[in-house]
């Protein structure tokens, strides 16, 4: 499988990935990696193991629209079967949305619906869920819709919250979920099983 990963900062999720088709735990290899972020980590990860990556955003292009011409047109040239979006913070355009429709999965760090939708994103969702003082969190994939994490759910994975854990506690929980069960859908998909959306 050749993968095309979405990240907005830091991209440990992505290095899961890289380290885990570098090993041959996952039969697939990551082919490009984007940002809209031109100093996100994940860039600098994608440079050490030699992953062509491109910074696509408002910077770059002077509308929304040519940003998603030139994305779909880097998706295109890679030749990629699927794209990941893992801490990626904008919305797809209507061009890759359409070219890469049943094809692109959002990792979201909280069980959608719960903790979901514009303005949950990365530790925000960990900070609400601790406000909330839920018993459990964890992990979704799904496929990607027209809004914040919407369209159907692929996998989820419950990870219990204490009552004495900290915002930090409960990141770092979901976090490691979240990567496993990544892997674990990418195997699936991988051996030829059909998503259960």
């Amino acid at each position: 499988m050749r993968l095309a990963v979405l990240a907005s900062h830091e991209g440990s999720t992505l290095q899961a990935l890289i380290d885990a088709c570098a090993n041959r735990e996952l039969d697939a290899q990551v082919v490009l990696v984007i940002s809209n972020n031109s100093q996100a980590g994940a860039l600098r990860r994608a440079d050490v193991a030699g992953i062509e990556r491109h910074h696509i955003s408002g910077k770059t292009h002077v509308s929304q629209e040519g940003a998603d011409h030139a994305m779909a047109a880097a998706l295109n040239d890679a030749q990629v079967d699927w794209v990941l979006l893992l801490g990626y913070m904008k919305k797809m355009g209507d061009n890759v949305l359409s070219q890469y429709s049943g094809r692109i999965i959002n990792t979201h760090p909280a069980l959608l619906p719960a903790f979901g939708g514009q303005g949950f994103f990365g530790r925000k969702v960990h900070e609400a869920v601790h406000a909330a003082g839920v018993a459990e969190s964890g992990a979704t994939l799904h496929l990607v819709g027209s809004e914040y994490d919407t369209g159907p759910i692929i996998a989820q994975v419950t990870v219990p919250v204490s009552t004495d854990d900290d915002v930090d506690a409960i990141e770092h929980r979901v976090k490691a979920a979240e990567k496993k069960l990544l892997l674990d859908t990418l195997k699936d998909i991988g051996s030829g099983k059909t998503l259960s959306c």
